[in-house]
């Protein structure tokens, strides 16, 4: 029986990842990140396996905040790198591309973007061994506020 359950779940993620390569064909973002971290570079990774196209820019920290201040990314929200979709969306931290795919086509009025403040194990790029925290996705509101977009509860949910 787990076996059968395991090749279900299987089959059911590589479904949403086909569906997911042609969603985001052709879509780029370019990424905020410093160059000594991993996980950043294992979250471009992420990104372009479910067919994002990223340019991907190396900062200094002191950088990197000017970019997050300067699209609104307010310090309590903020991870280790920021992706920016065609100068007018922010992808702040580990949000899996299936949430970003989702934003993209909703475009929620009034919303600038999307954070996954600081790192939560688990999530994509910040994967370690078999563990995973539940953890939120915010929308950015335009006027400074942030509010649940999604809630993470298992490693499977992000793809």
């Amino acid at each position: 029986m787990q076996k059968f359950h395991f090749a279900i779940v299987l089959i059911v993620l590589l479904l949403s990842t086909s569906f997911s390569l042609a969603e985001n064909a052709g879509t780029t973002l370019s990424v905020y990140k410093n160059q000594q971290c991993g996980c950043c570079d294992k979250w471009v990774e992420h990104l372009e396996e479910l067919g994002f196209q990223v340019n991907a820019h190396n900062m200094e920290i002191s950088e990197l905040n000017a970019i997050k201040t300067e699209r609104g990314v307010a310090p309590q929200i903020r991870s280790c790198h920021t992706g920016v979709y065609q100068d007018k969306y922010v992808f702040e931290g580990h949000i899996p591309a299936k949430f970003i795919s989702k934003f993209l086509l909703e475009k929620p009025e009034g919303a600038i973007g999307l954070t996954v403040p600081g790192m939560p194990v688990g999530s994509p790029g910040m994967e370690v061994e078999n563990k995973f925290s539940p953890y939120d996705i915010l929308l950015i509101k335009e006027d400074g506020t942030h509010t649940v977009y999604a809630h993470v509860e298992s490693y499977e949910a992000q793809f």
